[in-house]
């Protein structure tokens, strides 16, 4: 679609203008094997450009599928978008942009040979093929094709174009950008933000403030994303006139239920079930912001890609914390990281502590703590010392040390600033805490004014041990793999604190909170 909207013009440049050494020129004689004289059985998509088959190319001795891409000579798309295509894909390689192998401007021919997608794109699966699509799968693919456009705009490069049909899906469901013939590369040396231009684009998917003003800017790309978001979310396309009149254009229709507060209303029938409504509220709002009517307050694909991680954050936390009220709280779990928990800003409902927890009197931790021995403690905060104790497996019972499972006992300071309100506040929380990334209350005591808590014991202790060499048991030094997977369990079970029904806030996270078990798997 191209709509004039003025004198300004876009570039018309000719194919004999050199294009990048760095890309592959094929010779038409080889296109013309590949794709065995053009061959109508292998024609895969067609559209205003002309045709694309799927053909065979040789890579050295080794045979490579590639979609080709043929130019129709009546097209009204020409040599600058086929030059576009050609300078922008040789300049910029990404996992979720579609990789040209090469072109062919031979005989008078102008073709483009990428490589082969064969999932074909969002918009098959949404509209035409009715694939059932989870909402994590969604959400992953909008992050997906959220990182292609974001390595765009980084490149200064304004795509034009962003919908559903130029988003190819391949076997791992992973999103590629594609289609780039319209894309408008941004003068690096210039201050301004935005290029005027010729307006083209998709109806639906179209930047209003860019319709009306012929500025072309990187959040005119915004606009159309959030308009992807919506219709991911809601699976109607960006227009639809066989619709009744008031949800004809999406990206009106879903801002003006939002405001009634219909968003519950506006997600797919298939998944309405299955999405969290706080991952479902946060999608929701960045897609929104993605279609603000000033461009300046609409978000940067890199706030999109984050903020989108978040939404998928809370399901996957959503979904953890259904499974979890489904198995025993039990030491049997082999858990991340979990979170030692000092809570302060928590909820005023404090209740009385759940029967599930195991109600210890002071005599039975002297026996399980050997009385306190202090060969035994581990650990001290603003609450008080830890101890090691040992209880009997499965029904917590007091036992000897080394015998049974080992456990970690709290016992708050006589003189603690800390003391009975953040004692009922630390036992109403933790149980109703249940994640793998969140340390597990096993048990409380309140006997004669004395308060401790019994948690999950850790063989490996906090993270702080290993970071600056207090773990002699220990030798080798993390690797960044398991670094990294450590500070993954921590960032879940932020997430799952945050999301959770409390709102738990911890203040302040520090190394020595948090805590590894005996495979160096990470619990708060």
């Amino acid at each position: 679609m191209s709509v004039p909207t003025g004198d300004n013009r876009d570039p018309q440049p000719s194919t004999s203008s050199q294009l990048p050494e760095t890309c592959r020129q094929f010779k038409f004689p080889e296109i013309l094997l590949a794709t065995r004289n053009f061959d109508e059985s292998l024609l895969i998509g067609h559209g205003g450009f002309g045709k694309v088959y799927k053909g065979t190319i040789f890579n050295e001795s080794n045979p490579v599928d590639a979609a080709i891409k043929r130019l129709d000579r009546s097209s009204n798309q020409g040599a600058a978008e086929f030059r576009t295509e050609v300078e922008i894909l040789s300049r910029l390689q990404h996992c979720n942009l579609v990789s040209l192998f090469g072109y062919c401007n031979d005989e008078e021919e102008m073709i483009l040979v990428f490589e082969y997608i064969p999932n074909r794109t969002l918009e098959d699966h949404l509209h035409k093929l009715g694939t059932p699509l989870s909402w994590h799968q969604r959400v992953t693919i909008c992050i997906a094709a959220a990182r292609g456009v974001d390595c765009l705009h980084a490149g200064m490069v304004i795509h034009r174009d962003i919908k559903s049909a130029n988003m190819l899906l391949d076997d791992n469901w992973a999103a590629k950008i594609s289609d780039f013939g319209l894309s408008r590369s941004m003068n690096m040396n210039l201050s301004s933000t935005h290029v005027s231009t010729l307006v083209k684009g998709t109806f639906g998917y179209l930047d209003p403030y860019y319709f009306n003003t012929g500025r072309l800017s990187r959040k005119s790309d915004v606009y159309a994303f959030g308009v992807v978001l919506f219709e991911v979310l809601c699976r109607k396309r960006a227009v639809d006139t066989r619709t009744t009149e008031d949800q004809w254009n999406l990206a009106n229709w879903v801002q003006k239920s939002i405001k009634k507060g219909n968003l519950k209303h506006i997600v797919d029938l298939e998944m309405r079930d299955e999405i969290s409504f706080k991952s479902l509220e946060a999608f929701a709002r960045i897609a929104g912001r993605c279609l603000h009517q000033h461009p300046k307050k609409r978000p940067t694909m890199s706030e999109v890609i984050w903020n989108c991680f978040i939404a998928l954050s809370i399901y996957i936390c959503y979904i953890d914390h259904a499974d979890s009220k489904l198995s025993t709280n039990s030491l049997g779990n082999n858990s991340s990281v979990s979170m030692r928990m000092d809570t302060n800003e928590v909820s005023e409902d404090l209740g009385i502590p759940s029967p599930s927890l195991k109600a210890f009197t002071f005599a039975d931790l002297e026996t399980v703590t050997s009385n306190f021995s202090l060969h035994m403690p581990f650990g001290r905060g603003g609450f008080g010392k830890v101890f090691l104790g040992w209880v009997e497996k499965n029904t917590f019972s007091p036992s000897k040390e080394g015998v049974g499972i080992a456990v970690a006992v709290k016992r708050r300071y006589a003189d603690s600033s800390q003391g009975h309100v953040e004692w009922l506040r630390d036992v109403s929380l933790l149980e109703r805490l249940v994640h793998g990334n969140i340390v597990n209350l096993l048990g409380y005591c309140s006997d004669e004014h004395k308060y401790f808590l019994v948690y999950e014991y850790f063989q490996n202790r906090s993270f702080d041990g290993f970071l600056y060499g207090n773990a002699p048991h220990i030798a080798d030094p993390l690797s960044w793999k398991t670094r990294l997977s450590i500070m993954i369990g921590v960032a879940r079970g932020l997430v799952y604190l945050h999301s959770s029904k409390d709102q738990v806030v911890c203040g302040i996270v520090k190394s020595s909170d948090i805590l590894l078990d005996q495979v160096c798997n990470l619990n708060f």
